[in-house]
């Protein structure tokens, strides 16, 4: 879907990216938390964590908080040392944040207008959020508007280059040679992704540089950056692919807010 064609109405799309959260919450929190995803258990939950001890953040909004897994995990390393805000647009993902506790405070709400006050937070995180945010650039400003001074965000994303849409292992039986085709980079995509039977979830694609100029103006700058080797469990399930573990699915940004 290409927000240039004409005859694309992007708050229809808005509506229904709403509405498919909402709808598939369940099957989220059934094939992503609780050990159910290897991706999550064995590495982006790790990093999340560490990366809040190695900072001593200690008041952290969890921007997409979903099922609350994440700040979940900062609360079971860091115990009472740490405040954690959680905010997402689907009542069900609240809901079940909420039944399993371990968090300080749940909001319903939407990255691009944060119901909080300037200079609330030590930290954000985001963790494989952005790419379903229509409107980033009000979304990074936010991020910046609710850090403190010298604050930092936590940006994970699935990997702009290696995932972008149309990448994917290629056998060529011909040539007799595995390879990872890389999709049309440099082309913002709008789509509905069908991520299993009957259950579409609406993905963003943005090459890298339009983050990175976003958080730049907003004074966020760029002090750390991890292209994480996929952890074991998911090599495990892609044995077949012989060069599995030197194509990253993941992308980590760590920046910092200007103290000016």
């Amino acid at each position: 879907m290409d927000p240039n064609d004409e005859g694309f109405d992007l708050d229809i799309f808005r509506a229904a990216s709403k509405d498919l959260w909402e709808d598939h919450a369940k099957w989220w929190q059934t094939n992503f938390t609780n050990g159910a995803d290897p991706e999550y258990e064995e590495q982006i939950i790790p990093m999340a964590v560490d990366e809040v001890e190695r900072l001593g953040i200690r008041a952290i909004l969890d921007l997409g908080v979903g099922d609350g897994q994440i700040s979940r995990a900062i609360r079971r390393r860091l115990a009472n040392q740490v405040t954690v805000v959680g905010i997402d647009p689907a009542i069900m993902q609240l809901q079940s944040a909420l039944e399993r506790g371990g968090i300080d405070m749940l909001v319903r709400g939407e990255a691009k207008e944060l119901p909080f006050g300037p200079e609330s937070f030590d930290a954000v995180v985001a963790c494989l959020v952005f790419e379903h945010v229509i409107e980033f650039e009000l979304a990074i400003s936010e991020v910046a508007r609710v850090l403190k001074p010298g604050g930092h965000f936590l940006f994970f994303l699935n990997h702009p280059l290696l995932q972008t849409p149309g990448s994917g292992f290629i056998d060529d039986v011909e040539l007799a040679e595995q390879y990872w085709r890389i999709g049309p980079y440099l082309k913002e995509d709008l789509s509905f992704e069908e991520v299993a039977k009957d259950v579409f979830i609406p993905f963003v694609h943005r090459p890298l540089s339009r983050y990175i100029n976003q958080m730049a103006s907003k004074g966020l700058f760029v002090e750390k950056m991890e292209e994480p080797a996929p952890p074991q469990g998911f090599v495990d399930k892609a044995w077949e692919y012989k060069f599995v573990r030197e194509i990253p699915r993941l992308l980590y940004l760590c920046a910092r807010k200007g103290l000016s």
